[in-house]
């Protein structure tokens, strides 16, 4: 049994970008690949941020950004990371993280972490997530 002293760190999660409550009641889980997110972009704290639009990787059935420009299934917007995640977890940098996604929900674009998200990607979504 270990009963050394360990610390944990833990971020204050924006959620400002949610236009409601609707559909926060049933986020699924998803595994988030942490070698398609970028430090700088993604989680310049070491936790990815909620509010990120996903995409699943076809090759995987892991999560990673969506990105209009992929080619491994990422270009179709499928949801949004709904709590942010750490992605060093005990000091330990992960390849992998698990998550929770709205798939169902209104959106305040402007207050999304990385900003607009394309036409492409709101076409993906369309009549599932609506944006305010």
């Amino acid at each position: 049994m270990d009963l050394s002293l360990k610390t944990e760190s833990f971020t204050q999660d924006r959620r400002n970008w949610l236009g409601s409550a609707h559909g926060t009641d049933a986020p699924v889980s998803v595994t988030l690949d942490v070698s398609k997110f970028t430090a700088g972009t993604h989680y310049p704290d070491g936790f990815i941020k909620s509010g990120i639009p996903l995409g699943k990787v076809t090759a995987t059935g892991w999560y990673g950004p969506y990105d209009d420009a992929a080619t491994d299934g990422r270009q179709t917007l499928v949801g949004f990371l709904f709590t942010a995640q750490d992605v060093n977890a005990r000091g330990v940098a992960s390849t992998k993280v698990v998550g929770s996604m709205l798939l169902h929900c209104f959106i305040r674009e402007a207050k999304l972490p990385l900003g607009a998200v394309d036409a492409n990607g709101k076409a993906d979504v369309a009549g599932r997530i609506i944006f305010v």
